[in-house]
């Protein structure tokens, strides 16, 4: 064997060793786990000035549901029979269409005094949803039937169980959350976001700047171009693992400069493979890309992907990752993969020769230079009583 070959085998060694000692601390100290709860007030109380004083055996429920997706006629059935189970008035259901994802269908929802708007479907159908009812008070709940179901997953609502997500939806604590908004500024290609286009007031506006809304991460780069790459049959049979499919293509891609400034601090420049801007960090595989990101907290968390070194640089780059899932940082200098994380409420970054941009796995398009800011506290959701 080579000595590359040697290298890539140790790479691949370590790194399942470090998936298996993740696996082990997982197991030991799963019990003990509790999500963590924002102490700050200013939330809470921004929770009770929007959240509406609805008695639970009377409030109207307003659906919003994806047609795409095969469980939806059958769910359909069984949610209406269990609001007239619970004494519930008679629902609104309402289904989404191409042109519109599901922003005019929540506005709808709340015009007819909706107190619940349930978004069934993806995290495209869910980012429709919240972009309708931010600022409103009106509760989101999520009934997840998507591949990924990114904020479904950060909220811990059950995954493989609508109607249990359905008991949370009408039964569960109203708790508010930060909400991400990117603007592209510059683009290379052609942006297209339908729910952004579909919350415009002037559609036919394009060269308008649009706030592309986001609630878990937003990344540019790698990630971006994995996800546009990805083979929607594919993921149809196996779901998010062909998100890494996808990403084994693009391993040997090239790496980017990118100039980043945060807040009011000097625009920086560096070279990296991604750049994830996040209200929240867990992703399917049990990975979780920002540790330190809380949907409540006010901050967007930044992380910056590097790696060289070809096949060794993704396998210490994994093994950073499961790592940093469990808890644990390496901190070492002259990592030939890594990742390096900050905070801020604003981002601005300028990458000449564009690249792909996403928001909650949606393609927005490649983009050269764009801007980030987090909306504090903007949008309720029914979330699992503590």
């Amino acid at each position: 064997m080579t000595w590359e070959a040697w290298v890539a085998v140790s790479a691949a060694v370590a790194a399942v060793a470090a998936l298996l000692l993740v696996l082990v601390l997982w197991l030991r100290q799963r019990e003990l786990r509790r999500r963590i709860e924002s102490p700050r007030e200013s939330a809470t109380a921004r929770a009770l000035r929007l959240a509406r004083d609805v008695d639970e055996d009377a409030q109207l429920v307003a659906f919003v549901a994806n047609p795409s997706k095969p469980d939806v006629p059958a769910l359909r059935t069984a949610v209406l029979e269990a609001c007239a189970e619970l004494g519930l008035p008679a629902p609104l259901w309402f289904e989404t269409t191409i042109a519109d994802p599901g922003v005019g269908q929540a506005r709808k929802a709340i015009a007819e005094g909706a107190d619940v708007v349930v978004a069934i479907g993806g995290d495209g159908t869910v980012r429709a949803v919240a972009e309708g009812l931010v600022g409103t008070g009106v509760p989101m709940g999520l009934l997840p039937l998507g591949t990924g179901n990114l904020l479904a997953r950060n909220l811990d609502l059950p995954l493989s169980d609508p109607m249990a997500a359905l008991h949370v939806a009408l039964e569960g604590r109203d708790r508010t959350i930060d909400v991400g908004w990117l603007r592209v500024h510059r683009w290379e290609s052609d942006v297209d976001d339908a729910v952004a286009e579909a919350a415009d007031d002037l559609p036919d506006q394009l060269d308008l700047p649009r706030d592309h809304i986001f609630l878990v991460i937003a990344g540019l780069g790698f990630d971006a171009a994995m996800v546009s790459d990805t083979d929607e049959q594919l993921k149809a049979r196996v779901g998010w693992i062909a998100y890494f499919v996808s990403g084994m293509r693009h391993l040997h891609g090239r790496r980017t400069r990118v100039h980043v400034r945060l807040d009011d601090q000097p625009m920086t420049s560096t070279r990296l493979r991604s750049l994830l801007i996040g209200n929240c960090g867990k992703l399917p595989g049990g990975i979780t890309l920002l540790p330190d990101a809380e949907l409540d907290d006010g901050w967007l968390d930044v992380a910056a992907i590097d790696t060289r070194g070809g096949i060794a640089g993704w396998a210490q780059l994994f093994g950073e990752v499961v790592l940093q899932g469990a808890g644990m940082r390496n901190d070492l200098p002259g990592k030939i993969g890594r990742i390096d994380h900050t905070r801020a409420q604003e981002v601005r970054v300028v990458v000449q020769g564009g690249e792909h941009v996403q928001v909650d796995g949606d393609i927005v398009g490649r983009v050269t230079e764009l801007s980030a800011r987090v909306d504090h506290a903007a949008l309720v959701v029914r979330a699992p009583v503590a």
